[in-house]
């Protein structure tokens, strides 16, 4: 598998479009919103690479190697040597349809020789975790990784790449194929819990009403003390962890994304499932870069050539601010400088949670899925 990655400028659009490598088999492309919605973008990418498997979107931020850039255009090229991939998407006509679009979307994907699937959906007007179960329910134990695309914090609209254009309301899906293909995952947030668990005692898919039989907007505030004045902005700095059982320590992150103060209910950004608990979570700019390191360390060192699709949260982003870069450059040096790493800043992470092989929906959360070829 041979790797090769740049990234262009607003300014140098569309002439800095130029392939580095002789007919890639696939090419990924993150983008800021304005660019990859600008009038003859897709034409120009597909003029560059006719003969190449696209997909993409835009983003909250763009890895490219170890830099987090804004307002840019990061390209990367891979070219397999006996392993091939397939792209395929399906529109969303309305967020309650989501379940149905990834049974759609999986039922488009041929399951034979299925190493893993890499998706990217829309960021808002969505259901993420429905997308993910919808898949899941076709592909069974086909591990699936990706992202929710971002819009640079505006969480107005956002864009996927696919094979016929740019949409907003479409899920774009790679379905990798081949005995020489290795794939590992690692997910991490690097959130600490305070307070204790409770119970989730009335809920409707992403909506929680209440948490032991009281309303969970108040039991948030009450906790949030000074910082419940600045919801739903201050969620992004107190998300809550969903947890399976009282005695399990660690789950799923949800991000708080909007308050009902009529009904009493918080509406996160993912939905929740029966029999589960919550908690609250707090971290520091460290714990978050030790949060990125330990992902990585799921899937070790290496000096093989292997591409890194990096998917971190917005909401991390956000908190770690002008040291953002630092749990990218950790994570650069815990896989190896072999590595490639590409990605973006998302407002949704798809991986395989840790310790368990079916994939998951999070948020707040570093993800990474790793692809060798071979020996190489």
């Amino acid at each position: 598998m041979h790797v090769e990655q740049y990234r262009v400028e607003s300014a140098d659009l569309p002439s800095g479009l130029k392939s580095r490598s002789d007919k890639p088999d696939l090419v990924l492309i993150f983008a800021s919103p304005d660019i990859i919605s600008r009038p003859g973008f897709f034409e120009s990418v597909t003029a560059t690479y006719p003969h190449s498997a696209l997909a993409g979107c835009s983003t909250a931020g763009e890895i490219y190697h170890t830099h987090v850039c804004d307002h840019g255009l990061v390209i990367c090229e891979i070219s397999f040597v006996s392993s091939r991939c397939a792209v395929v998407s399906e529109a969303i006509n309305r967020p309650t349809e989501c379940y149905q679009a990834g049974v759609r979307l999986a039922r488009k994907m041929e399951l034979p020789g299925l190493k893993g699937v890499i998706v990217f959906g829309p960021g808002v007007d969505v259901n993420g975790s429905a997308i993910v179960d919808g898949m899941g329910s076709i592909l069974g134990a086909i591990p699936v990784s990706g992202g929710l695309a971002g819009d640079g914090g505006l969480w107005r609209q956002t864009y996927t790449l696919t094979a016929e254009g740019i949409a907003s309301a479409a899920i774009c899906a790679i379905g990798l194929y081949g005995e020489a293909l290795s794939i590992e995952y690692g997910s991490f947030g690097g959130w600490e819990p305070f307070g204790p668990l409770r119970k989730i005692t009335r809920h409707e898919a992403n909506i929680l009403y209440e948490l032991d039989n009281r309303p969970a907007l108040d039991l948030y505030q009450q906790y949030l003390g000074e910082y419940a004045e600045q919801l739903p902005v201050s969620g992004l700095y107190f998300p809550m962890e969903m947890v399976r059982l009282p005695n399990k320590q660690a789950g799923i992150i949800r991000t708080i994304a909007d308050v009902d103060e009529d009904s009493g209910s918080l509406i996160l950004a993912g939905d929740m499932e029966p029999d589960s608990y919550m908690r609250l979570m707090h971290t520091s700019t460290d714990g978050l870069i030790n949060g990125a390191e330990a992902a990585a360390s799921q899937i070790g060192y290496s000096e093989k050539n292997r591409l890194a699709l990096v998917v971190s949260c917005f909401g991390r982003k956000v908190l770690m601010g002008d040291e953002v870069e630092e749990e990218i450059e950790v994570v650069r040096m815990r896989l190896g400088l072999s590595t490639t790493t590409t990605g973006f800043y998302s407002y949704g992470e798809i991986c395989p949670a840790p310790d368990s092989p079916r994939c998951r929906f999070h948020n707040q959360t570093m993800t990474l899925t790793v692809i060798t070829e071979g020996l190489s």
